[in-house]
């Protein structure tokens, strides 16, 4: 073959030759120069072979590479498109061969220390054992559970979730105390020595987590409803206490329970076995509660047989029964009724006012003729935000269900366009989730409530999440107050927003330097700041760069969510859940069917196990 190769100036392989070998200059040259950038980072700390193998893969990925993988896919050879682990021992083995073909030279050398091909995968399956323990004997990737607050009071749940499959346990510091985490921690403690495995916990620090504010009540109506059977038939009457207003309240009632409604003193007195209260409910229906008995506090005890909505002035009529007819012996009108946030909603082209000032939101007004008088407006959590914003910017709410740009701003309020809601309309409510993806915050990467919580953590956790980190500056941030409290726990960088997106290199570089590192995809946040589209191909593009660096990574949000919050199956949620495959540890968020959703994930994974590993799929025997 050389003599062939030597005999044909114009040889293919030759020309192939020379270009991977222009390639090879290209990532030892540019890598050098990216490590240098960071040579801070390693001063006082070894240079480690994940971060060259990290700088390796970014020079490599700096050139469009596909019209050479198809020459060298063409030619037999590995097109480079399995390389993160280990991109320079890759190189060079494709021009090992080339070089034998062609009989050139092989003057290939790097002087940094790199992971030779199996090497790369051995040291992302170490960092995966050393965060989230040994994998399950079914699959390699980790299963992590949010825990609900019942899981402090309630330990057979843990001892459930654990049989069914959780490897980590992770608990939102945004939610509960100290003294619910620590009862959380102690029954996931003694679930796993009881079976005699290894659980780790992760806390998640809550960050700066910008909000809504409160909407304003308005009065709602109570609804009364009855039990029917799979015919539309009245099986059981729906059940109601009348107290007095002056011993209590109007209570709205679970499906089943028993509805208390507050009456006036004088009214109640008056009631007698056999009575009935007839009226009209908020849809114009005809009603009746009919009274059966009392109890020994001195409430009445009525029944009601059809489904009711009593609103507040309804005028009920008391009736008593004479002879064949009920006669009316009083009337009066209800008004203790319950106090629910006022609807907004939102529709396209629609105003907004977004104010710093805590007071409660209410819905556009209109006048009579349907001109409007004044739009929605709401509070932000975080007021100063407002005097961040510029006309032009986009502002994201409720997980990218209102979409709006702003209009323009004020001192204390910005007006915001909306841009797109559902088909019919979204409704904005209290306590949701704003993004401003183009706007800095300025905020610090930790609050004063995360550096409370750091202590506790600190003191219980086997890791750290560090929510909305956003630069390596960030993670060296934390690093310094996990010194501070002589603790080196592991780093789960969050990564949820378009800054975090764009400097995740520099956020790998400054954890693989000194610190036990892994990756979140917080795919909710991430889809509102990037879009949907550009989200399923940034979740990709993390995947590789996060293997480059041997950094393990948690698929998470919403996976099987329809299966955790409502037991239904999603076909499409089962293969998001089989992606998941490609990552080290998969996150199912709490809901109450989550026992379900684990044993779910579990086979999901084990059965993805024997067909792929990361992005390589794996030729297990077909049997058809």
């Amino acid at each position: 073959m050389n003599a062939l190769a030597a005999d044909k100036p114009d040889n293919p392989l030759e020309r192939l030759h020379d270009e991977v070998m222009q390639l090879c200059n290209h990532v030892l040259h540019h890598a050098a120069l990216r490590l240098d950038q960071h040579a801070d980072l390693f001063d006082q700390h070894a240079l480690t072979k994940s971060s060259v193998n990290l700088a390796h893969y970014l020079a490599l990925r700096e050139l469009d590479l596909r019209p050479l993988q198809e020459k060298l896919a063409e030619s037999g050879l590995s097109s480079l498109g399995r390389a993160e682990s280990h991109v320079f021992a890759t190189l060079q083995a494709v021009m090992s061969m080339l070089s034998q073909a062609t009989g050139k030279p092989l003057p290939l050398q790097c002087n940094l220390p790199y992971p030779a091909f199996r090497e790369g995968f051995e040291i992302l399956s170490r960092n995966t054992s050393q965060l989230f323990g040994p994998s399950n004997s079914q699959h390699e990737t980790r299963i992590m559970v949010t825990l609900p607050t019942e899981a402090a009071s309630d330990p057979r749940l843990v001892e459930a979730l654990l049989e069914e499959g959780m490897d980590c346990a992770r608990i939102n510091c945004a939610h509960d105390s100290n003294d619910i985490w620590s009862r959380m921690i102690d029954n996931v403690r003694q679930a796993a020595a009881r079976q005699r495995r290894e659980c780790r916990i992760l806390m998640d620090l809550a960050g700066h987590k910008v909000r809504t504010g409160p909407v304003a009540l308005e009065s709602a109506a109570v609804r009364i409803k009855v039990k029917k059977n799979r015919f539309g038939l009245t099986q059981q009457p729906a059940q109601l206490r009348f107290v007095s207003e002056a011993n209590g309240s109007t209570n709205q009632a679970a499906p089943g329970e028993v509805t208390t409604l507050a009456l006036p003193a004088a009214i109640l007195h008056k009631l007698r076995i056999g009575d009935r209260l007839a009226f009209h409910d908020a849809r114009g229906k005809q009603r009746h509660f009919h009274v059966y008995a009392s109890d020994a506090t001195g409430a009445m005890l009525a029944t009601c047989n059809k489904n009711t909505l009593l609103h507040s002035g309804a005028r009920l009529f008391v009736q008593r029964k004479r002879g064949m007819q009920f006669q009316r012996i009083d009337s009066f009108e209800f008004r203790d009724t319950l106090q629910q946030p006022a609807r907004i909603t939102l529709n396209p082209d629609d105003e907004l006012i977004l104010h710093a000032s805590p007071e409660p939101g209410e819905a556009a007004r209109y006048t009579e003729d349907g001109n409007l008088i004044a739009p929605a407006h709401i509070s932000c959590t975080l007021s100063h935000a407002i005097s961040l914003l510029s006309p032009g910017d986009p502002v994201w709410i409720d997980d990218g269900k209102i979409s709006c740009t702003v209009k323009h701003v004020s001192n204390d309020a910005a007006t915001l366009q909306v841009l797109r809601t559902g088909p019919k309309g979204a409704k904005l409510r209290a306590d949701k989730g704003i993004n401003f993806p183009q706007t800095d915050l300025q905020l610090p990467a930790l609050s004063e409530k995360d550096k409370q919580d750091l202590d506790f953590v600190c003191g219980h956790a086997d890791l750290v999440g560090f929510s909305f980190v956003e630069s390596g500056e960030d993670i060296r941030l934390l690093i310094h107050e996990l010194q501070q409290r002589q603790r080196k726990l592991p780093i789960v960088a969050k990564i949820e927003t378009e800054r975090a997106v764009r400097n995740l290199p520099d956020i790998l570089f400054s954890g693989l330097s000194q610190h036990p590192l892994a990756i979140m995809i917080a795919r909710g946040d991430l889809a509102v700041e990037l879009g949907s589209v550009r989200m399923a191909e940034i979740q990709e593009e993390m995947l590789w760069l996060c293997e480059a660096a041997h950094v393990p990574v948690i698929w998470a949000t919403q996976v099987l969510e329809s299966i955790a919050k409502h037991g239904v199956r999603s076909r499409p949620e089962f293969t998001d859940a089989a992606m998941g495959i490609r990552a080290e540890c998969v996150m199912l968020n709490k809901g109450p069917y989550i026992l379900d959703a684990v044993r779910s994930l579990g086979a999901v994974l084990a059965r993805m196990h024997a067909h792929q590993r990361k992005k390589i799929s794996r030729l297990r025997a077909l049997h058809w």
